[in-house]
């Protein structure tokens, strides 16, 4: 199963690569309203992704045929402030999370301080989320558990 995954992340990373998805200047180019190609992508991501999501919940089993669940999260002021600094982070270092690999899978070294940047950022949060997610009525999460 290792490898299938393997695989579909590879496959994944080149259609990032050839669309422009990972490219830094098509990424400022859609923040700045001078580019909407990525628009488009995101938008056909979503009209295939929702059918997909739907079929999956509907229908989907797990590697060992149990029924696939996939829960709702909940939405509260922190989906609000992780979202602004999600955006914020994506439109400075010109890349959100899978764009990273592709861009250090294509030899970009300033993709190093991204990821860099990435990891630090969640460290961070694991750092200060017990101590702000009863004054931001967040809900409480089990580092390391998969839960949350």
């Amino acid at each position: 199963m290792t490898i299938f995954y393997l695989t579909l992340g590879v496959v994944f990373g080149f259609l990032l690569s050839r669309s422009g998805a990972a490219d830094y200047d098509f990424i400022q180019g859609m923040f700045l309203l001078t580019n909407f190609q990525l628009y488009g992508i995101i938008g056909t991501a979503v009209v295939l992704g929702a059918p997909g999501l739907w079929l999956a919940r509907r229908y989907g089993r797990t590697a060992t045929g149990a029924r696939l669940t996939i829960e709702r999260k909940s939405f509260t002021r922190g989906t609000i402030v992780g979202g602004l600094f999600f955006g914020v982070g994506w439109s400075m270092a010109g890349m959100c999370p899978g764009p990273i690999f592709v861009n250090i899978g294509e030899g970009k070294i300033y993709a190093l301080a991204a990821i860099a940047g990435a990891l630090t950022g969640a460290s961070l949060l694991g750092v200060i989320y017990p101590r702000i997610h009863r004054v931001m009525t967040l809900p409480a999460i089990s580092v390391g558990t998969g839960e949350g």
